[in-house]
C-alpha cells in the first residue's frame, strides 16, 4: 500500500527546504489581492498550460492536501514525505507570488490539513494517527489527537469549536483540543475516506460506499445512513453551502448531487467527467466556490473544471495538465483556486512518475465568468 511505499521509498530530498523561514506572525491586516496574468509557457521547466502562477519551493513529495486559510492568503499545502518537512505554509502576495514561510514535520506521511477559525493555527493529520496542531506565532507544534490507524481528514468546527478527525481506524472523533482525551467518539461502518462539513451538516465517505449523514445537533447518531449512488470506491464528498445536501466523487470520473430530505430527491442526478474517450478517471476533490456556490472538481486526467449544479452545466474546462491533481482548495473569497499537479499514487510505486520529482502547486486567478451560476440551458432535439 502506499502508506508502506512511503516508509520503503527513501530518496533525497528535492527541495532545499532548510532555506525556509521557520517562524512567521500572522499579520492583521488583510491582503488585498490584485493578481494579473503569469508569463506564458513553462517556468523550471515544468508545463503551465493554464499560465497560472507556480508555487516556488513545492513539497517533494505527492501533495495530499491544500488548506487556505480563513482570514488571510496564507497556503498550507501537506505531502507524503516522511523523511523531510511534509506540513509546509506559503504567503501568497497581491501580484500573486507564493513565498515559503515555514514547514513542520510529522514522523509519517501526512494526509489532511485545516485551519483554526481564526487562522492562527494548523492542524494536520496522517500516517502516524496523530493530530497536531501548529500555531502559527510561536511555531510550537504539539499533539492534539490520537487515533489507532491514519488520520484521513480533519476539520475545524467553528460554531462548537471542536476538531473533528475520520480514521482508517473506522472511527470519527471530536476533540476540544485543549483536552487530551476525544469529547465524543462516533463508530464507522468503515474506514473514513472522506468528510466534509457545513454546520450543521456532516457527511462522510467511508470503504465500501457507505455514506453517513450527520447534524451536529446530534453527533452522537448519524441523521441517514446510506450506501453510495455510485457504483464505485467514494474518494471525496462535498457538502452544500446551503446545507441541503452533498456531493460524491467516485474513482470511476462522476459526480452524484444528493439531497439530505426525501422532499428534494427529485433534484438528485450523477454526472460523468474527468474521461477522455475510453479512459476514465478518478475524481479527487470537490470544493464549493466560497461567494457563488458553484463547484471546482480535481481528477487524475490533470483538469479541473468548474460546474453548476442547479443548472446542471459545466462552466469551465481547464487545460489538462501533465500530472493528476489530487486537491485543490479556494482562498476564503474565492479569488484564487489553488490546485496541486502531482502523482496520485493511484497505479502504485511501478509508475515512472512515483519517482519523477514533479510535485508543483498552482494557483488560478478566478475570474466571474468561471464560477458565476448560469440559467438553465435550453433543451434542443427531440425530447
Amino acid at each position: 500500500g502506499r502508506t508502506s511505499r512511503a516508509w520503503r521509498h527513501s530518496r533525497l530530498c528535492h527541495v532545499a527546504v532548510s532555506a525556509r523561514v521557520r517562524v512567521f506572525v500572522v499579520p492583521h491586516a488583510p491582503i488585498a489581492m490584485s493578481f494579473g496574468m503569469p508569463s506564458p509557457g513553462a517556468m523550471n521547466g515544468v508545463p503551465n498550460p493554464n499560465r497560472d502562477f507556480q508555487v516556488a519551493n513545492p513539497p517533494n513529495d505527492g501533495v495530499s492536501s491544500l488548506s487556505w486559510s480563513p482570514t488571510q492568503n496564507f497556503l498550507v499545502a501537506t505531502c507524503w514525505a516522511y523523511d523531510s518537512d511534509n506540513v509546509l505554509c506559503y504567503e501568497v502576495q497581491a501580484n500573486g507570488q507564493a513565498t515559503p514561510k515555514a514547514a513542520q514535520q510529522h514522523d509519517a506521511p501526512v494526509l489532511c490539513s485545516a485551519w483554526n477559525h481564526d487562522g492562527t493555527a494548523v492542524f494536520s493529520g496522517g500516517c502516524d494517527n496523530q493530530v497536531k496542531k501548529w500555531d502559527l506565532a510561536t511555531n510550537q507544534h504539539t499533539q492534539v489527537a490520537q487515533h489507532d490507524g491514519p488520520v484521513r481528514h480533519c476539520v475545524w468546527i467553528s460554531e462548537i469549536n471542536l476538531l473533528v478527525t475520520g480514521s482508517w481506524d473506522k472511527t470519527l472523533k471530536y476533540w476540544d483540543t485543549r483536552q487530551p482525551n476525544p469529547a465524543l467518539t462516533v463508530q464507522l461502518p468503515e474506514r473514513c475516506y472522506a468528510l466534509s462539513v457545513s454546520h450543521p451538516l456532516l457527511v462522510v465517505g467511508t470503504a465500501e460506499r457507505h455514506i453517513q449523514v450527520y447534524n451536529l445537533s446530534d453527533p452522537q447518531r448519524p441523521y441517514k445512513q446510506l450506501m453510495s449512488p455510485l457504483k464505485y470506491q467514494t474518494r471525496t464528498v462535498a457538502a452544500f453551502p446551503n446545507k441541503q445536501g452533498y456531493l460524491v466523487g467516485s474513482i470511476e470520473g462522476r459526480v452524484a448531487v444528493n439531497h439530505v430530505e426525501e422532499s428534494l430527491a427529485s433534484k438528485n442526478f450523477t454526472f460523468k467527467c474527468h474521461r477522455e474517450q475510453a479512459d476514465i478517471y478518478s475524481v479527487n476533490d470537490i470544493k464549493f466556490h466560497p461567494v457563488h456556490g458553484t463547484f471546482v472538481t480535481c481528477g487524475s486526467d490533470g483538469v479541473f473544471n468548474f460546474w453548476d449544479k442547479d443548472s446542471k452545466q459545466r462552466l469551465k474546462q481547464m487545460a489538462k495538465t501533465n500530472a493528476p491533481i489530487p486537491c485543490g482548495d479556494f482562498n476564503r473569497d474565492g479569488s484564487i483556486f489553488a490546485y496541486a499537479v502531482s502523482y496520485d499514487w493511484s497505479k502504485g510505486g511501478s509508475d515512472p512518475m512515483a519517482s519523477s520529482g514533479q510535485n508543483n502547486i498552482f494557483l488560478h486567478a478566478v475570474t466571474d465568468t468561471e464560477v458565476s451560476p448560469r440559467p438553465p440551458a435550453a433543451r434542443t432535439g427531440r425530447r
